[in-house]
């Protein structure tokens, strides 16, 4: 017996913030509401629902963490929670009435183009009962995200462990820290948020170091009362906080070039920044935190009392290599690290972007073999691709910026999408599609202005592909 057939002009996979704010710039541009999104969680929000551990809090400050046509005059602290993100991203969901458009536990398997229909045909699966179901669209959206599947961590022993093992975008909740022996592996972005907002609850805390970050000097406070006041009252007062928050950023575009003016900018940084670590952080690990790559290589990390935490007595940092995970906790080069709780901080399969979803395109072509042929993934705009027709990408290959908010790079991924998918929306033409030569000129455009930045320096980042090519950030900033 053949599945059930659904249909919907446009089908988005994903329910994160560039989902949300497709479908309401569809409403508000179009007043389209023929859209259905498949979720694989339980519940919509994206990145902001699935990760759920201790401290979990954006890098960007809340008043540019919002959709320029959704101000958000409820934020409570500069840098928000996720906890707040989910709150603000289910309201803005809310108004646009998205959220009864979506299916949730619902996992897009493969996406297949009919040329003779000129349609999407997408292959879902519900989790709930295992069964099966087509839907067809006119036009595919993926907002699957980057922050969602787990790295692997590739050591041996991990189903030998006796204690609970998890990774932070998999927290178990039921897990109790209390009193416990608990081993961080990683030191980027999740795990500087980890680890002080749980040292006072557990018995002892070893951080297992496997690279360095540059940590920077904290900007999160909360926003006091009166300015929350003047916020909702005061007329045109968010935007131009707004903007000044816009400004702010960009003064860090100028210092990703590889160039003598940029390099000068960023060893004045850098004095700066070293400064603010081996005055805060214990001096007896200075020389595993303190990076000798190029401040902006990596992500930058904003303290929000790590630094200091590290000097509290059950706390011990290592760069021990890791050979092994053993019943009783962490075999290393420096002997067993006992553990009764092993927390992954280990990052994401960032540069995958779709996987583990086949879409095939014209002439049943993979999205993944068209990549393989160009050496790493690539879109045209960062969006779409030549023998994939009506396909958009949202926050795709080199659409983040390094310095400012993905919210921002999502709204112009969706306005442009929209722009070009206009025709097929209003019935004026069956299809949209890049033309290969056009993709191919932009991507070798990009990957060219990119070879002579910053993020090339020599550090190992999640900016960088396998094959050497930067798949994360594009090559200019736009503000929409």
């Amino acid at each position: 017996m053949d599945p059930p057939v659904s249909f919907s002009k446009i089908a988005c996979v994903g329910t994160g913030l560039s989902a949300i704010g497709l479908g309401a710039t569809l409403k508000r541009w179009y007043q389209e509401t023929d859209i259905r999104f498949f979720e694989r969680s339980p519940s919509p929000c994206g990145t902001w629902s699935i990760n759920q551990y201790p401290g979990c809090a954006c890098d960007v400050p809340s008043a540019l963490y919002s959709l320029s046509y959704e101000p958000n005059t409820d934020w409570s602290r500069v840098l928000p929670t996720n906890a707040e993100i989910e709150r603000y991203l289910l309201k803005v969901a809310k108004k646009y009435d998205l959220l009864t458009k979506m299916s949730f536990s619902t996992d897009v398997k493969e996406c297949q183009w009919d040329a003779d229909r000129c349609r999407w045909r997408i292959l879902v699966r519900d989790l709930a009962n295992g069964l099966d179901l087509i839907h067809e669209c006119t036009i595919l959206f993926s907002a699957a995200g980057q922050l969602v599947y787990p790295r692997d961590l590739g050591i041996p022993g991990q189903e030998t462990f006796s204690g609970d093992i998890f990774h932070s975008a998999r927290w178990h909740r039921q897990v109790t820290l209390d009193d416990k022996d608990v081993v961080v592996i990683g030191n980027g972005c999740t795990a500087t948020q980890i680890v002080p907002s749980i040292v006072s609850r557990v018995k002892s805390l070893t951080q297992v170091v496997r690279s360095k970050h540059w940590v920077f000097p904290p900007i999160d406070q909360p926003y006091p009362s009166w300015l929350r006041w003047v916020f909702r009252n005061v007329p045109f007062a968010l935007r131009l906080h707004r903007l000044q928050i816009f400004l702010m950023a960009e003064r860090e575009f100028p210092t990703f070039p590889n160039t003598p003016a940029a390099a000068a900018l960023r060893a004045k940084r850098r004095v700066a920044v070293e400064r603010y670590m081996r005055q805060t952080a214990p001096a007896k690990y200075h020389d595993l935190l303190i990076p000798d790559f190029e401040v902006g290589c990596k992500r930058r990390i904003f303290d929000t009392g790590y630094l200091a935490s590290l000097h509290a007595p059950k706390v011990t940092l290592t760069d021990a290599k890791i050979l092994s995970i053993v019943p009783e906790g962490l075999q290393t080069t420096d002997g067993i690290i006992k553990a009764d709780i092993i927390i992954l901080a280990n990052g994401f399969k960032t540069n995958e972007f779709i996987s583990p979803m086949v879409v095939k395109g014209v002439e049943n072509e993979t999205l993944t073999e068209h990549w393989a042929k160009a050496g790493g993934p690539e879109a045209y705009n960062c969006s779409v691709l030549h023998g994939f027709p009506n396909f958009f990408m949202l926050l795709g290959p080199n659409a983040a910026t390094g310095h400012t908010s993905a919210v921002m790079a999502s709204e112009n991924m969706v306005n442009y999408a929209l722009r070009v998918a206009a025709p097929v929306l209003q019935g004026l033409a069956s299809t949209v599609e890049i033309h290969n030569s056009a993709e191919q000129e932009y991507s070798r455009n990009v990957q060219s202005a990119l070879q002579n930045t910053v993020w090339n320096t020599g550090c190992q980042s999640w900016r960088i592909s396998g094959t050497g090519a930067c798949s994360q950030f594009g090559k200019t900033g736009k503000l929409r």
